[in-house]
């Protein structure tokens, strides 16, 4: 057996990606980081502002990134986001599963609606895409990487509020594994990544826009964590290029939990 030499090891070069709600946030951190290891990322985003704005400035430094406007709902915008990968890049290798919506609403206050659109947009897209995408991985015949982005939600519920948000979270865990083992003998791997609390827009940390609501919950989360601090997008980014790579060349149906210890309190 020839091992890979060691400079090569977190090497993406002449490799392709998707990451799914890739402007913002965790998905900008994952997405920074795969275009660093010389991937082609594409970026399908349902923003379309913050998708052309970050696929601008990663190109400015060098880097290879492509926009596409994506619902990761529909059918339609999913298959649209495979071809434009490889219509631009000429492949797909792998595909980041990270879009996600966590509207926080007690069950007994929940709208069907609501549900739904959760489950729709952090369960059942991740169906679609991988369906879609491993059909072309599995006709270029040179296997791929599948990283889903789970949650810690996705082991221990969090607080009152996220049913269907945790719902969604077990759902993909369970899918991610079984996945894994029917896409084996292809040589693509499927894992995951399980975050815990995460500055990100959608805290408002760091921006000045922090509620007073928002700054006493995450006030009390960061009490929970050993570590006493919430992490930073890159956090995620990292773990995701170390699944991307070949570091993780015979890990598959596995969840990395990111999450500075909070589980263990």
């Amino acid at each position: 057996m020839t091992n890979t030499p060691f400079n090569d090891l977190l090497s993406l070069a002449s490799q392709t990606a998707i990451v799914t709600g890739g402007a913002l946030g965790i998905g900008l951190g994952i997405t920074t980081r795969l275009a660093q290891a010389g991937a082609n990322v594409v970026i399908a985003d349902i923003n379309e502002e913050s998708g052309t704005k970050a696929s601008a400035d990663l190109n400015a430094q060098g880097y290879k990134t492509a926009f596409i406007k994506t619902d990761v709902s529909l059918q339609t915008d999913v298959d649209a986001a495979v071809k434009f990968a490889t219509t631009t890049f000429g492949s797909l290798n792998i595909l980041v599963n990270n879009a996600g919506i966590y509207p926080n609403t007690p069950v007994m206050d929940m709208d069907i609606a609501v549900f739904e659109k959760i489950i729709n947009v952090n369960l059942k897209s991740v169906f679609m895409l991988t369906k879609s995408a491993a059909a072309v991985m599995i006709q270029q015949g040179k296997g791929g990487k599948i990283v889903n982005i789970t949650s810690i939600d996705a082991l221990h519920p969090s607080g009152v509020g996220l049913a269907a948000y945790d719902s969604s979270k077990h759902g993909l865990w369970g899918f991610t594994k079984n996945v894994a083992l029917e896409l084996a003998p292809h040589n693509i791997t499927v894992n995951a990544v399980a975050p815990g609390g995460i500055s990100t827009p959608g805290t408002g940390m760091g921006s000045g826009d922090i509620s007073p609501a928002m700054k006493e919950l995450v006030e009390k989360f960061t009490q929970k964590i050993p570590m006493k601090k919430f992490g930073d997008p890159d956090d995620i980014g990292k773990v995701v290029l170390f699944l991307a790579s070949d570091m993780s060349s015979y890990m598959t149906g596995s969840q990395i939990v990111v999450d500075g210890g909070v589980l263990l309190s």
